[in-house]
């Protein structure tokens, strides 16, 4: 049996304890080292199911004391109810560009662009940008460049997605292909189901749209519930479900395939909006997407180059289904001339064959750099006796992002504005929810690691200030 499974083993063990009522709120767990003997497994594994369980709210840390059973844990259930977003102002504040060089850039999630095919693009880019004014002037209007958008169709038919070139339209990045879809999907006032942790972009898109979200319980492993969604679905009308079943931004989980039939499965009608930017960055093989198993033409898939190229270009793609029509119409009036100059670069760029060949080497890069990182940051953690056995971090199998869970008293917003001070950038957990629930969470971001002294004290200054910040809250 593999580590995942045993680890997953004593997970179960302990849901069905809690399912069958052996344990109630705040009742103390047994230890590690007797359930470790009880179910003849390592303490290891137990400890790394003690964690997940911790990291997805369902039993909580007492230092010295072990691990006891938190409020409601005992059954799968969403939060009560819809509610309306706020994030606005704070994500202001976080998306502002620094004005001094980082000394630990974790923050953000842009991708790493030290590679020879990006500098190719950005001389594609330059040598259109010379062409433009000796050609006529006129709008490019939607769905998107020929050449661009035949590109975009060889990249979605290599990650599985059943389309042609009629069903491709070109959007300003996946923010602009998910807002279409919502428009298309919503009126003000629905409700939209999350999974959660949910990326602050998608939030925020909800808020400015007026729409209600739900947020479906799931794990930092594999991703939103299929169980919990089908209690919120029995409770609530709601009109749309947006997922990223590859490497969900902020946790980096991923849905496995049983996973994601089960929602289809649950799911009904109802039509569901798949982000698939990071879906090119998986480090084993790839699994088939939601717009794949789709039986029912309810799929709508958006996907960028944010992720795999450079976030700055803001050339995404959305495949919309049955709800073509709609989404083209506004995409039409939102966007009657879109940018000539970026969809005509990008295409050719395309055209050369170097897109793969970064793609594949990124995700090695990336691969390897995440392994470095969580390596060198389990280790600098585990120095601090205040930290020890006391923190959760995620492993994701694709993308750059990964997620810390700390104790449930942490605020990880008064540790990034201490982190600010010295130059480092982490994201808090409380972007990432409509409730605060995520509070004592950070994601950071390992794109752009480098196995060095400045990255090596980067962290030790990181892990410093965390041991340092849980330890007023413990007194």
């Amino acid at each position: 049996m593999s580590a995942d499974n045993k680890y997953r083993q004593v997970e179960t063990y302990l849901r069905q304890a809690l399912q069958d009522g052996l344990f109630q709120c705040h009742d103390k767990l047994p230890s590690i080292r007797k359930l470790s003997e009880e179910l003849q497994l390592s303490k290891n594994t137990v400890i790394r199911a003690y964690q997940e369980l911790e990291a997805q709210g369902v039993i909580y840390a007492v230092p010295k004391s072990g691990y006891r059973v938190k409020e409601k844990a005992s059954r799968h259930s969403p939060i009560a109810k819809p509610t309306e977003v706020n994030l606005l102002s704070v994500s202001k504040a976080l998306l502002s560009y620094p004005k001094e060089k980082q000394q630990l850039a974790t923050g953000s999630a842009h991708p790493n662009i030290d590679s020879p095919a990006i500098k190719s693009l950005y001389a594609e880019i330059g040598r259109h940008s010379r062409l433009q004014s000796q050609m006529p002037s006129h709008y490019q209007i939607p769905p998107g460049n020929d050449v661009l958008i035949k590109q975009l169709l060889k990249i979605s038919q290599d990650l599985g997605v059943p389309c042609q070139t009629s069903d491709i339209a070109v959007t300003h990045g996946a923010q602009q292909g998910i807002s279409l879809a919502l428009r298309a999907l919503t009126q003000p006032g629905d409700i939209v189901a999350v999974e959660s942790p949910c990326y602050f972009g998608n939030l925020l898109l909800m808020e400015s749209l007026g729409l209600q979200v739900i947020e479906v319980q799931g794990s930092v492993t594999t991703g939103i519930d299929a169980r919990s969604l089908k209690d919120t679905l029995q409770k609530w009308p709601v009109k749309a479900i947006l997922v990223t079943p590859n490497f969900n931004n902020p946790t980096g989980s991923r849905m496995s395939l049983e996973g994601r039939q089960a929602l289809l499965d649950v799911s009904g009608d109802i039509p569901i909006i798949e982000d698939d930017v990071f879906g090119e960055l998986f480090y084993d093989s790839p699994l088939p997407s939601l717009k794949a198993l789709d039986t029912k033409d309810r799929v709508i898939y958006v996907n960028s180059l944010s992720k795999t190229l450079d976030s700055r270009l803001r050339i995404g793609w959305i495949l919309s289904g049955k709800y073509q029509a709609q989404i083209e119409k506004y995409l039409i009036c939102d966007n009657m001339g879109s940018l000539n100059l970026m969809q005509s670069a990008v295409g050719e760029f395309l055209t050369t064959g170097k897109y793969r060949s970064h793609t594949r080497k990124m995700t090695r890069t990336y691969q390897v750099n995440g392994k470095r990182f969580l390596s060198y940051l389990t280790k600098s953690l585990n120095t601090h006796s205040v930290l020890q056995s006391r923190y959760h971090l995620t492993h994701p199998q694709g993308s750059f992002l990964c997620w810390l869970t700390l104790p449930n008293h942490v605020d990880t917003f008064d540790l990034y504005q201490r982190c600010l001070k010295h130059r480092i950038s982490i994201y808090p957990g409380m972007l990432f929810g409509t409730h605060n629930q995520f509070k004592h969470c950070i994601r950071l971001n390992f794109a752009n690691f480098e196995d060095n002294s400045d990255w090596h004290s980067g962290i030790d200054k990181l892990t410093k200030l965390i041991a340092e910040h849980l330890a007023t809250y413990d007194h």
